[in-house]
């Protein structure tokens, strides 16, 4: 706010020396205008401010909000991170952020990572030796319960910070390239001001020499000094865009108010930028593609392939099975689930778990199977929980007569080869031909052309009791091969539509069998007919050439780890410069929404760990939701250009006719007062104008726009300029011959005409920011009145003139005209419309964007051609 606080330190001197040399009350009205123009201007960039800062509160508190699991009052439920007491059981499983200070009770394989507090990189086991949690950590491996014993700011982490204090958000990229924008311009509004002093001081200096009064000077000659300073000081005033930083901040803001309610919640301002220029979307399938609700819909069980009838639970299966495998069926469920049952008040029972494990249980239930008495039979030993690497999870369990059994779940194909045995038709246990695996495979391969999710239930008795200390990787009896199903979410073959018409290529990354992974990428409309489908084992052998011809046309990559993720983000960007959003929902994504230019975190289904490094949270785990958050961050982007345009060609026109009409009549049409008007017309209301429009939809058929091509484009350059002509003509007219052609004598004419300068000059600005609604397209008026904030400021501006004009001339500098001045001031300013239809038929090279490497450059938004 440099140059505001420089013109009211001129109003105060204004006042001053007007008092002095003219009297009171005339004296201080050119002063005291100022200063109110002055204080105009800071309230309404307050209120701005003070709205925007609001706005990010709420953000902040909506971020801020994590659920937990517990068991409180011996049920479990799910209570917000700040509802937690001291006596609270907090259960945790992987990826979870340990949000309390706790005793551990028990657990499976925890393994917790102290770095953020320890800095120690090396990752600690919890157990009864070292029981002790500390709130902030982060749950590496393996799941348990811990005893809440501290909360809040008397944990050790609430300690550490309450010696710091969080720092901002950091300025986003965009702000910073139009910082640099409106240091140049400012730079180059300094220059104009010093040139024009020294030009109007050297003529007043030859006037007093060919008068030979170079010798007599009086306090008349030094308050004309002063008045050519304060021309100068008015220069400055207008030409530093101080509206520039005000349009990304009140933009993004807007975007990110915006977002929320549609379910995004914007973790850092730049993604909001950045996503409208995103060429690529690297999305998970389970929960985001689809509903994430999942059942099972077919099973293989003795030897037979079934439709599951989940609308009769006494008929479930569609066919009679034995006692004694239905038994087999039910242990494997009930043993081998990370799954937790509670029962409310009424009775009601809610499952808590992921939803694969959730669709089994349920499964297992409407078998007729009892969780707690299942439970009861036997106790577990040992956990290897679900990890993405291990594609399974396994359980070591004894009975009470003192066997073991071992029972395994997960990934078909890798399940099936730790089996040699399987549960017949008979219900007995019997060999594993090749052939019969090979039969298998068919089976798992029909389901999984169904786009059904395929897990294999195995199950292994261990006698010998030595081998508690580890489970067995081989020697599995197979009782059953489910499919589950996961529908499609409603709108996502529409959204992905929507992307291929912007340009954005969707990719579908999936730990699921290719075939699952190509059967629903072909009912979203993913996979085209010149598309490719590869697994990711496949893609590891590759080398960096063949690489280079094959990553461009994958669009489902299929049995993939978080580290091909991150290597297929990383080619991505590296070799061909896309800018590439990301979706996480697993604690091993992190590295993959790090890399990524916009990490998307899932909000239901996503670990703490995965949304606090991603930079938009996902808040009901929908692709159509990612689609908008796009939208929305071209609007962003091309929201600002417009304002850019807007601000850029008032700047050029006051600026040169204020200059040119000094250096050669000695004095400036537009007056301190004015100019300040005319500041805040561009800056804060420009701003809230152009900067709030609300997206359509025509922004979702454009290509995105390469990392290094020009914010500014040929096009805005050609309307800056061709409607710079045009009002610097009208106005250079109205400012050297407009008594003439208006016939105006007397005392009041130079006033009149000056007026009517101020007057074109504000409707002229009224026009053209309805032109800059548009940069390419002729039509600007198509949607003008969705957007409430743009109407409220084009009528508010239009209502202050009035007033202005014709009641506070006395501070402004203005007279009362006729009501045909006022008509030719709105026909000068409207004919800049038919000008802006002329320049936007003149064609304009638009450049190819080119890519590079880095991400120095920042990326820009489409062209609105």
């Amino acid at each position: 706010m440099a140059s505001t606080r420089a013109a009211y330190l001129t109003g105060k001197r204004f006042m001053g020396v007007g008092i002095a040399t003219e009297g009171w009350p005339k004296g201080m009205y050119d002063g005291l205008g100022i200063i109110l123009s002055v204080f105009l201007v800071v309230m309404v960039t307050a209120i701005s401010d003070y709205k925007q800062s609001l706005q990010f509160r709420d953000l902040d508190k909506e971020k801020k909000k994590i659920s937990i699991q517990v068991i409180r009052d011996g049920r479990t439920q799910k209570v917000s991170i700040y509802d937690l007491v001291i006596g609270d059981v907090v259960q945790l499983s992987t990826g979870d952020i340990v949000p309390a200070d706790g005793i551990y009770i028990s657990g499976y394989s925890l393994v917790i990572d102290e770095s953020s507090l320890s800095g120690e990189s090396e990752p600690v086991n919890i157990d009864e030796k070292n029981p002790f949690h500390l709130s902030g950590t982060k749950v590496q491996d393996g799941s348990g319960k811990m005893l809440v014993t501290a909360v809040g700011m008397k944990t050790e982490w609430g300690k550490l910070m309450e010696t710091l204090n969080e720092g901002g958000e950091d300025e986003t990229p965009l702000q910073v390239k139009l910082n640099g924008v409106a240091t140049i311009i400012g730079k180059i509004g300094l220059a104009f001001a010093v040139l024009t002093f020294l030009v109007l001081t050297a003529r007043f200096l030859v006037e007093k020499a060919l008068h030979k009064e170079f010798t007599h000077w009086s306090s008349y000659d030094a308050f004309t000094l002063l008045d050519y300073f304060a021309i100068a000081v008015t220069i400055i005033v207008v030409a530093v865009p101080e509206g520039l930083p005000l349009a990304v901040t009140l933009s993004l803001a807007f975007a990110m108010k915006k977002l929320m309610y549609d379910k995004a919640l914007v973790r850092h301002l730049s993604a909001c930028e950045t996503m409208g220029s995103a060429s690529c979307i690297c999305t998970d399938k389970t929960g985001t593609l689809t509903t994430n609700h999942m059942v099972v819909d077919k099973i293989w069980i003795c030897g037979k392939a079934k439709a599951i009838n989940n609308n009769n639970s006494e008929d479930i299966l569609g066919l009679e099975i034995s006692e004694s495998v239905l038994s087999f069926l039910l242990q494997v469920i009930f043993q081998n689930t990370g799954c937790e049952i509670s029962k409310d008040e009424d009775g009601q029972i809610t499952i808590f778990g992921t939803p694969t494990e959730k669709a089994l249980l349920e499964f297992g239930l409407l078998l007729g199977g009892d969780f707690d008495a299942q439970r009861k039979e036997f106790q577990i030993l040992k956990v290897e929980p679900f990890s993405s690497v291990r594609k399974k999870m396994s359980v070591l369990v004894a009975f009470p007569e003192g066997r073991l059994q071992a029972s395994c779940k997960g990934g078909s194909e890798i399940v099936l080869k730790m089996c040699d045995k399987f549960v017949d038709d008979s219900g007995k246990v019997a060999n594993l031909s090749e052939e019969q695996k090979r039969n298998i495979s068919d089976v798992i391969n029909g389901f999984a052309s169904e786009a059904l999710r395929t897990l294999c239930l195995a199950f292994k008795d261990l006698d010998d009791t030595s081998e508690e200390s580890s489970i067995p990787d081989f020697g599995y009896t197979l009782v059953a091969i489910v499919g589950i199903k996961d529908p499609v979410r409603p709108g996502v073959k529409d959204a992905v539509r929507t992307c291929l018409e912007a340009g954005i290529t969707v990719r579908m990354v999936t730990g699921d069998n290719i075939n699952t992974a190509k059967a629903i990428a072909k009912e979203c409309g993913i996979l085209t007919e010149d598309g490719l489908a590869w697994e990711a084992t496949d893609l590891r052998s590759k080398t960096s050439e063949e690489m280079r011809s094959i990553i461009p046309n994958i669009q489902v990559m299929a049995r993939s780890s978080p580290v091909d993720k991150h290597t297929l983000v990383t080619n991505l960007r590296n070799m061909f410069g896309e800018v590439v959003a990301v979706t996480g929902d697993g604690t091993n994504d992190a590295p993959a929404l790090r890399k990524a230019d916009i990490g998307l975190a899932m909000g239901k289904s996503g670990t703490e760990v995965a949304r606090e490094n991603a930079d938009v949270i996902i808040m009901d785990d929908n692709f159509t939701t990612i689609v908008n958050v796009a939208k929305r961050g071209r609007a962003v982007y091309r929201n600002i250009q417009k304002f850019v345009q807007f601000q850029l060609t008032v700047n050029v026109v006051a600026l040169v006719i204020n200059f040119v009409s000094a250096c050669i009549s000695g004095s400036a049409p537009l007056t301190a007062v004015q100019l300040l008007w005319v500041n805040m017309i561009m800056d804060t209301l420009g701003a809230l104008a152009l900067a709030t429009e609300p997206p359509v939809d025509e922004l979702m058929k454009r290509p995105p726009v390469g990392r290094g091509e020009s914010f500014i484009t040929r096009a805005m350059w050609r309307n800056i300029f061709g409607q710079s002509i045009y009002q610097l003509v009208v106005l250079a007219v109205l400012n050297f011959d407009g008594k003439h052609l208006l016939g105006l004598s007397g005392s009041d004419a130079t006033k009149i005409v000056n007026t009517l300068i101020f007057n074109s000059f504000v409707f002229c600005q009224v026009f053209n920011e309805i032109n800059s609604r548009d940069v390419e397209k002729i039509n600007v008026f198509r949607g003008m009145f969705n957007s409430s904030v743009f109407v409220v400021v084009i009528v508010s501006t239009v209502t202050f003139q009035v007033i202005i004009v014709e009641f506070l001339g006395t501070f402004a500098g203005t007279v009362p005209i006729s009501w045909q001045l006022w008509l030719l001031s709105v026909l000068i300013g409207a004919v800049s419309m038919p000008v802006a239809v002329v320049l936007k038929c003149i064609p304009v090279q638009m450049g190819t964007a080119k890519h590079h490497d880095g991400y120095d450059a920042l990326p820009s938004g489409p062209e609105l051609a």
